[in-house]
C-alpha cells in the first residue's frame, strides 16, 4: 500500500480545563500568537505562516488531568527551524516548570514538556541523517509531577551536537546541565 502523501501534522485540538490559563502558556511560553478568540474556546497559530490554525483549545471546566492508564494521545509534536529555536525553547520550558524529558534520536534532538492541564507535547529539530551512530543514552530518574520520566543527560547531547555550527552548539552546550 502506497502512503497518502501526509507531509505535517495541520492542527491539534486539545480539551482543557481553563482556557485563558493554556493560551498564556501556549502564547508566552511556546510563542504562538491568537488567530481567534472565543468565551470558551481559542484558536492558535505559529507565527510566520500561512495556515488558519495550528492548535485549538476547547475548554472543558471540570476536566481532570490525564489519566496515564487510559488510551489518549500520547503527544503532538512539533519541528523547530534551527538548534537556537530549541535552546530558546528549552529555557521558556525550564522557567514554565513544564520540562519532562529530552532525547536524542540519532536524526533529531527533542524536548518533551507538558502543558498547564498535563498533555505532552514534543518540539523537536531534525539534524539529518546521522554521521555516526548516537551514543546511548544516560538515564536519570526524575520524580516530576508524581510520575516518574526517563531524562537524558546534557552531556549526551554535547557529543551529538560536535557536527553543528559552532555558534548554534555555543548557544546549545552553553546552557546549564540536566533538566
Amino acid at each position: 500500500m502506497t502512503g497518502l502523501g501526509l507531509r505535517r501534522l495541520q492542527h491539534l485540538v486539545l480539551y482543557v480545563a481553563d482556557v485563558e490559563r493554556s493560551v498564556r502558556f501556549y502564547v508566552d511560553v511556546l510563542g504562538f500568537e491568537i488567530q481567534r478568540r472565543y468565551p470558551k474556546a481559542a484558536f492558535l497559530k505559529i507565527p510566520g505562516t500561512v495556515d488558519d490554525h495550528h492548535l485549538g483549545l476547547f475548554e472543558d471546566t471540570g476536566i481532570g488531568r490525564p489519566d496515564e492508564h487510559v488510551a489518549r494521545m500520547y503527544h503532538a509534536a512539533w519541528e523547530v527551524g534551527d538548534l537556537t529555536d530549541l535552546a530558546r525553547a528549552r529555557e521558556r520550558l525550564i522557567a514554565a516548570r513544564s520540562l519532562v524529558g529530552q532525547a536524542d534520536h540519532g536524526t533529531s534532538l527533542s524536548l518533551y514538556a507538558k502543558d498547564p492541564d498535563g498533555l505532552e507535547f514534543e518540539l523537536s529539530k531534525n539534524m539529518g541523517a546521522p554521521k555516526w551512530p548516537p551514543s546511548p543514552p544516560t538515564p536519570q530518574r526524575s520524580e516530576r509531577r508524581g510520575e516518574a520520566a526517563t531524562l537524558l543527560n546534557i552531556r549526551d547531547w554535547r557529543k551529538r551536537l560536535r557536527a553543528s555550527s559552532t555558534s548554534s552548539r555555543r548557544v546549545w552546550t552553553g546552557m546549564a546541565g540536566g533538566v
